[in-house]
């Protein structure tokens, strides 16, 4: 395997990561992930791709690290001797950045700083250059001063999460400024599929909607319905990170639909999907409001159409089905539509049990 296909990721146990993985995967890349060491294993979105290292034909491996251990992280980069470098790992969920402020702002915003710096570090040392991508969020516009948002608009941040990710866009750009680095920012406006996480209000919503379809719940509790969100499918989104760091200069873009919907406006295709009326079933509960909202997110990814050759595959409507019928599949439930979707890999992490993939 050659140096120029090894990449490493971080994140690799989210959505996202694992997407990536099967797409780097599929390119013949060599992937190392860093997972968190933890009393329970948390390799389910993962399991499908991977094989037990001794195996000659395995090219998935994973590391026990944290974004929050600089000197691991270096040990690592050593070890692997990576071109390409995804950082998607995060503490990433909005709501709860508002309580753990202190830990969500050292994992995303200085997580990625020791990062640079150990990239920084083993480019002078080896005189290698390694790829670097920066996971930014929409949620760094925060309060709309422009509509649609592009790569241009000001950051107004409203969360922790948010101010943490807009220093990381600030020292991506600032290390490739300083330093030379190919390192690129994506601002990754809402994806969703069905390894979304359970506690994010797309999943919530579409695990609820089974849930009350196999009689084991009775209410879906939420807090603000008129949120509005520019929702693309996290599987077009990754190839899009992919295609930011086979460009021949490094740059920054926006990725997003284009098209805004409401929480309610996914109630209704979710709901009416199964011939249920949302209205009967969900309640509203203020422990799900943040302390300051965002109204409106919408992207313009016109950049990434233009210069990265990238179009979204999946429309809202598409993708809402596509979530319903994960969680359905999981209950051993048949899908609304009646079409069998259990060979999908998008469900794996649903239909697999969670299993050990390091000792």
């Amino acid at each position: 395997m050659t140096e120029s296909k090894r990449a490493l990721i971080t994140g690799i146990t989210g959505q996202d990561g694992s997407y990536l993985s099967e797409l780097l995967l599929e390119k013949g890349y060599e992937v190392h992930g860093i997972i968190r060491r933890t009393s329970t294993f948390n390799t389910d979105r993962i399991d499908h791709m991977y094989l037990d290292p001794h195996d000659p034909k395995a090219k998935l491996f994973l590391h026990y690290g944290d974004l929050t251990d600089g000197t691991t992280l270096r040990r690592i980069l050593e070890e692997v001797k990576p071109i390409e470098i995804y950082n998607l790992g995060a503490q990433s969920h909005v709501r709860v950045s508002f309580d753990s402020p202190e830990y969500t702002v050292d994992a995303v915003g200085m997580g990625t700083l020791r990062l640079l710096e150990a990239i920084r570090d083993y480019q002078k040392r080896t005189g290698i250059q390694v790829r670097f991508y920066q996971a930014g969020s929409s949620e760094m516009f925060g309060k709309v001063q422009d509509v649609p948002q592009k790569e241009t608009t000001p950051f107004y941040p409203r969360s922790p999460y948010a101010c943490a990710k807009v220093y990381s866009h600030w020292q991506t750009l600032n290390y490739r400024e300083s330093y030379g680095m190919f390192a690129c920012n994506g601002i990754l406006f809402n994806h969703e599929s069905p390894r979304r996480g359970e506690t994010f209000v797309t999943r919530k919503i579409t695990r609820a909607l089974a849930r009350i379809v196999a009689g084991t719940q009775k209410k879906l509790y939420l807090g603000n319905l008129e949120s509005k969100r520019d929702w693309g499918y996290a599987k077009d989104y990754v190839r899009a990170m992919w295609l930011m760091l086979q460009q021949d200069e490094p740059d920054d873009y926006v990725v997003a639909t284009g098209e805004t919907h409401s929480i309610k406006e996914f109630l209704d295709v979710a709901f009416n999907y199964a011939n249920l009326n949302w209205q009967d079933y969900v309640a509203f509960d203020q422990r799900y409001l943040r302390p300051a909202e965002v109204d409106l997110l919408i992207g313009d990814p016109s950049k990434a159409k233009a210069k990265l050759g990238w179009e979204p595959s999946v429309d809202f409507e598409g993708l809402v089905k596509l979530m319903v019928n994960g969680d359905f599949l999981a209950l051993g439930l048949p899908t609304p539509d009646g079409k069998d979707s259990s060979s999908n890999t998008d469900n794996a992490h649903i239909r697999l049990s969670v299993g050990s993939t390091v000792d």
